[in-house]
């Protein structure tokens, strides 16, 4: 799933390789998905895309945002954006496909569930508002204070991962990059906020701020790839791609368990519950 060191990964290189393109033709929901959510009736996108050029790119949180002239092109965590030089190379199935001018593409496709939204300008989605309306954990207005001021009074009862991976707390921190913060930071992701210690806390900030820093230098997880079909220079420590090996620090058996309706994985010895 794109998270944010996905999506600020591919900002940069469609502002890189897209700009200036114009879109000439679009082919939406060829491959019907049950869980492709677009705007409207995808029937409606190439009338409503076509012979419009790319201005930017922008991400917020878990998401990409494509602006066209007069229109913004949301792709929301779940979408898998790549860019094609040439037509030959191009998959069989998507679910939303551009032709530039310069006879090049960009193909979304979905695995699992995602959105292909596109919005007129004006027009608003709750989902992306929210994200957009969060400050960015990469920035420095987002610092200690900020991060303490997520936690609310009467929250303590809730999980670690469920602080940091719902409610858009944290736009685009989800299960993915969730992982390796609570391994850092020698917590469990079922661990209750309200037993955390004042330093325990401060250890889970700081390894939030560090771990996506780190991610996103490194353009994104090994276990995701970017707009050119590549995989991320960061090397996951506990994912499904690392689940066979022993923890890194003391050699014991990673543990992966069903949680809140996805996998989590945790080390028993160093993330004791």
């Amino acid at each position: 799933m794109m998270e944010l060191p996905e999506s600020r990964t591919l900002e940069k290189q469609i502002n890189s390789i897209l700009v200036g393109k114009t879109v000439t033709n679009v082919v939406a929901n060829s491959s019907p998905h049950k869980f492709a959510w677009y705007k409207g009736d995808p029937k409606d996108y190439p009338a409503l895309l076509s012979d419009r050029r790319v201005i930017r790119a922008e991400s917020h949180g878990g998401m990409i945002e494509i602006h066209l002239e007069g229109i913004r092109l949301i792709f929301s965590d779940g979408t898998n954006l790549t860019y094609y030089a040439e037509e030959k190379d191009l998959p069989k199935k998507h679910q939303l496909l551009l032709k530039f001018d310069d006879n090049t593409f960009l193909v979304c496709s979905i695995q699992m569930y995602g959105g292909l939204l596109a919005l007129k300008d004006g027009e608003t989605n709750d989902y992306n508002e929210i994200a957009r309306s969060k400050i960015d954990p990469l920035s420095d207005a987002f610092d200690f204070n900020y991060f303490s001021s997520l936690y609310a009074e009467g929250e303590s009862k809730l999980s670690v991962k469920e602080f940091l991976a719902t409610k858009q707390r944290i736009p685009g921190l989800g299960n993915g990059v969730l992982q390796d913060i609570l391994f850092s930071a020698k917590i469990h992701p079922r661990r209750k906020m309200g037993t955390l210690s004042r330093d325990e806390f401060t250890t889970l900030f700081e390894s939030v701020r560090n771990k996506l820093k780190e991610m996103t230098d490194k353009g994104g997880r090994d276990t995701e790839k970017d707009l050119y079909g590549v995989a991320g220079g960061y090397s996951t420590i506990l994912s499904s791609k690392t689940i066979d090996r022993p923890c890194p620090t003391c050699g014991e058996s990673i543990k992966k368990e069903p949680y809140m309706g996805v996998n989590i994985y945790y080390c028993p010895n160093c993330q004791k519950n």
